[in-house]
């Protein structure tokens, strides 16, 4: 009974962590959604861009039904729990098994073609710097979007400061963004940018993963974990409910 007991507490806190993950996550969904201008309105400028980056600019919508999903899953796991529910326990097993065995493929996929993301990553730079020559300084919304990113990733463009050039910012101003300049160089021309050599933001994303990567494989594997510990931890619940 006090083991029985013990398991209940432990899908409960297990749940509690889904149910608080996925509100987060519906959350920040909602507000994407709400500021998706602001946010993913550069991906308008990007000519002839592929489907699967148009996409993006649905991230709010799946962002919201990611967080709705992990919020049903953890009431689901917390209520059958607390009552003993072999149909709620049954499902909450099946949902969980369902994401993890997508997780696994997922990351089996990434793994196994990495070299076509890479070659689909660098085609969208190209397609990207065209955009900022185009578009930055002329669109409002859009040379925000880029000041911002710049500003909070301290990088330069898309791939480097040529991004910028024969841009209509550039072409009026005859000046680059100061993000691509050291703070000592003074107005940001064309030949400070060049001496400064400011990483690119997507160069600049990629080593911030690599940084990180030991902390974000550590949150993978006690995700997965804890997929495991709920997954053995409802079906032990499941086959003693009614003993």
């Amino acid at each position: 009974m006090c083991c029985k007991g013990f398991l209940k507490i432990m899908m409960f806190v297990f749940n509690g962590v889904i149910f608080l993950a996925g509100a987060a996550i519906l959350a920040v969904g909602i507000w994407v959604t709400v500021d998706r201008v602001s946010l993913l309105g550069f991906l308008d400028h990007i000519d002839d861009a592929p489907p699967e980056l148009a996409q993006l600019a649905n991230l709010g919508y799946v962002l919201i039904g990611v967080g709705a999903f992990l919020t049903l899953m953890g009431f689901l796991g917390c209520c059958g729990a607390v009552k003993e529910s072999k149909c709620m326990l049954l499902s909450f097993f099946v949902i969980v098994l369902i994401i993890f065995l997508i997780e696994v493929a997922a990351a089996v996929v990434l793994i196994v073609f990495e070299p076509l993301v890479q070659k689909f990553l660098d085609d969208i730079g190209e397609k990207v710097g065209k955009s900022i020559e185009k578009n930055y300084g002329a669109d409002e919304s859009f040379t925000s979007v880029w000041n911002t990113t710049m500003k909070e990733l301290k990088c330069c463009g898309y791939n480097n400061y040529t991004d910028f050039t024969g841009s209509p910012f550039v072409n009026s101003t005859s000046l680059y963004p100061d993000t691509c300049c050291t703070s000592s160089s003074g107005r940001c021309g064309q030949v400070s940018a060049q001496q400064a050599s400011i990483t690119g933001c997507f160069r600049s994303l990629v080593k911030l993963i690599e940084n990180n990567a030991v902390l974000l494989a550590g949150v993978a594997l006690g995700i997965a974990a804890l997929e495991i510990a709920a997954m053995v931890v409802s079906m032990i619940l499941y086959k003693n409910v009614g003993k």
